[in-house]
């Protein structure tokens, strides 16, 4: 990102504590909310997400920003022997811990309380990692970038999913418009928190999408890199491997 983005840009706090505090406030409105935003079509990028992985055998998965849980769960249906889900959010966590437990996968999935920039695991830990709508929150994208290299395996697999920005001349206005205008008065009308979606859309749009990121994963040492734009490029996949 040119710059750092953070829910208020006036406070001084760093970003990764009014992350976790944004995260917490509209924990209970999140999941609705995503299905309203996207209209339900971010069911559709992480089932992609999982498609890619059934390429290789992963016995052990972490995913990053795991949240309200989705991208676990969806990831359960691999042949997977153990996935940890990550979150920076307690509030975020606590929802995904329901939704594991509810489904009775609580001894395949283990949803974890932690720092994505600082992870307690030990070098060469994973065979695939994913995150979903993470990366832009990341408070030093480099320092999450190379803590998921470390833990990962040889020739392990990362897969990112991650809002972008259309590049389609005719579509990147209604995409502004829709973002910026439009997506943070849903959030307000269903989480009473207007700015948070304000910082969702304001992120994304500074994001260094595409082949951008696809050099900042090189950079990390990653290999085989590259993204696949979903739905008129308001989203990326972006698959790598570890050397």
């Amino acid at each position: 990102m040119k710059k750092t983005i953070k829910p208020d840009q006036n406070n001084p706090e760093a970003k990764k504590e009014q992350i976790t505090l944004m995260f917490d406030g509209i924990s209970k409105s999140y999941d609705l909310l995503n299905r309203i935003i996207t209209v339900g079509v971010d069911i559709i990028w992480r089932k992609r997400v999982v498609n890619l992985l059934k390429k290789q055998d992963h016995k052990s998965i972490l995913d990053i920003a795991t949240g309200t849980g989705d991208l676990v769960l969806a990831l359960s249906k691999l042949n997977a022997k153990k996935i940890i889900g990550l979150d920076i959010s307690p509030g975020m966590l606590e929802i995904g811990k329901e939704k594991v437990s509810s489904q009775k996968l609580d001894t395949l999935i283990d949803m974890q309380l932690g720092d994505s920039e600082d992870l307690k695991f030990s070098d060469n830990s994973f065979d695939a990692v994913t995150v979903a709508f993470g990366v832009r929150n990341f408070e030093n994208l480099n320092k999450g970038l190379s803590e998921i290299y470390r833990v990962l395996r040889s020739n392990g697999t990362l897969v990112i999913l991650e809002t972008a920005v259309p590049k389609n001349y005719f579509i990147k206005p209604f995409y502004s418009l829709y973002t910026q205008n439009i997506m943070p008065f849903i959030g307000k009308l269903f989480s009473k928190d207007k700015s948070a979606y304000k910082y969702l859309s304001d992120s994304a749009a500074a994001f260094p999408c595409g082949e951008a990121f696809n050099n900042i994963l090189r950079d990390n040492g990653f290999k085989e890199v590259e993204d696949l734009p979903q739905t008129l490029g308001i989203a990326s996949i972006y698959f790598a491997k570890k050397n």
